[in-house]
């Protein structure tokens, strides 16, 4: 299920989103303030619907703080129509903007084409496939020898980031926001356990890794 964050201040807005995404089949979470929706990220929901006028800090420095460690997809739904300010949110790393009022249809059509462009263009690369294991990123399941591998959430998410990279280094402190969240960023045996633990359950030889692979005091990078 694609899982939805409302940031909004106002109840009667975040009611009317969580009953009719809830409807859709969505799951949802909300936060009220820009500092709980800092925290609420921290649990990767697949899109972002983020209220501008928030009560402790500007929407738009949500938007920068998010895009310093995720990608997540991120809708405006805001009271402000001034040009500038659209802008200015785009510039910070929104995707798109709806102003208020609104309609609860043409939100929705918005908010499924965000998922859909933060998903991979050619349907082929949901599923990797190396000599010893099998990674579907649509289905977030991993397979060897013809089995599912059970992997908890934070090692799934992990190993999607790097998958997702094709290849590129991706730094320490950079896969540790991505995948604790933007209050992480200098605990590297974080990663140097959970590393360990999915090349025990993926890696033919964990000692000497294949695909998970450590470049020494920079980051992890996959390889097929």
């Amino acid at each position: 299920m694609t899982r939805v964050l409302v940031v909004d201040d106002d109840p009667s807005i975040v009611r009317a989103l969580v009953i009719n995404l809830r409807a859709r089949q969505y799951e949802v979470d909300s936060a009220e303030d820009g500092a709980g929706a800092l925290r609420a990220a921290a649990r990767h929901p697949d899109v972002v619907v983020l209220d501008l006028g928030l009560p402790d800090m500007d929407g738009v420095d949500v938007i920068r703080r998010l895009r310093e460690w995720s990608r997540v997809p991120i809708l405006v739904l805001s009271a402000r129509h001034a040009s500038g300010e659209k802008v200015q949110a785009l510039d910070a790393g929104a995707d798109d903007y709806v102003t208020k009022p609104f309609g609860m249809d043409e939100l929705l059509a918005r908010l499924r084409a965000a998922v859909r462009r933060a998903e991979p263009a050619d349907g082929g690369d949901l599923v990797v496939e190396t000599e010893t294991f099998t990674v579907d990123l649509a289905a977030k399941k991993v397979h060897r020898d013809g089995r599912d591998v059970r992997l908890t959430p934070t090692e799934w998410h992990l190993l999607e980031v790097l998958v997702r990279g094709g290849g590129r280094l991706v730094g320490q402190r950079q896969l540790l926001r991505e995948v604790w969240g933007p209050s992480y960023g200098t605990e590297t045996n974080y990663l140097r356990v959970y590393m360990a633990q999915l090349r025990r359950k993926l890696e033919a030889d964990p000692s000497r890794p294949r695909h998970l692979i450590t470049e020494p005091g920079m980051g992890y990078r996959f390889e097929k």
